[in-house]
């Protein structure tokens, strides 16, 4: 196994500035086709303070800018929040689950950084000894890019599920066994084996308690820039249970 590093470091948020910045990241990039969705986007919402949602961020190494993020939500805690539009079938259902959402990059971001976020997303899944990965896909391009991961649909001929979390619009659900990737990518000689298993990205610290954000505050004000976000009485007034929690299409 040979070490790589990369141009952008990968690590959950922990602070207010690591998710107000990973809401940029989703405004811009979801936003610069769906701009009705743009401010929406711009504001954390309720799943984002979830206990069992982690939220992770890629930082480009020499702005200190946000070019990237993903969020995963497990089933730690109860339904994920795909589960409230459809019924999970018999041979997932005993499963440990996570589902993979809000996965955006900004214009002109490193290409490695979807996929940087991709091995991110498997390894949570490894070290929370998940074992489905769960995503739901409209567009038909992004749809061929997950088989090509090794993504498979979880019902059959094509079929689409009207997302209650993204306007009820027509989604195809996949699914990735989390414990058969290593083999299965192995025998086929997927073109991502060697980023994934044979490459060692030390840029990749989903477990370090220090914020994704460079620390260019005064430390006298450091307090406050690290205090958790927490979403305000007026937002879980408004949105009252995951069911409702907005999400862009993925």
């Amino acid at each position: 196994m040979h070490t790589q590093s990369l141009s952008f470091e990968v690590r959950m948020a922990r602070t207010r500035n690591d998710l107000q910045a990973a809401c940029r990241v989703r405004a811009e990039s979801y936003g610069h086709h769906l701009p009705h969705l743009h401010d929406m986007l711009l504001e954390p919402d309720l799943l984002d303070a979830d206990e069992h949602t982690v939220v992770v961020l890629c930082v480009d190494k020499v702005s200190g800018s946000a070019v990237g993020t993903a969020r995963f939500q497990t089933n730690a805690g109860g339904p994920l929040l795909i589960e409230h539009s459809m019924t999970v079938p018999e041979g997932i259902r005993s499963d440990t689950r996570a589902e993979i959402t809000r996965l955006s990059a900004v214009a002109g971001a490193d290409p490695l950084v979807k996929i940087a976020l991709m091995k991110a997303s498997y390894l949570f899944c490894v070290a929370s000894q998940v074992r489905r990965m769960l995503i739901c896909a409209r567009k038909e391009s992004l749809i061929r890019q997950y088989r090509r991961l090794g993504f498979v649909d979880v019902f059959d001929g094509d079929k689409t599920l009207p997302m209650r979390h993204v306007g009820r619009l027509d989604h195809q659900v996949l699914t990735l066994n989390v414990t058969a990737v290593e083999r299965t990518w192995r025998e086929t000689n997927n073109a991502l084996y060697g980023f994934f298993f044979d490459t060692a990205h030390p840029d990749i610290q989903l477990f370090s308690m220090r914020p994704a954000l460079p620390n260019r505050v005064p430390a006298r004000s450091a307090a406050r820039t690290t205090a958790v976000w927490q979403p305000s009485v007026e937002l879980r007034k408004t949105i009252r249970s995951r069911e409702v929690v907005q999400a862009v299409p993925s």
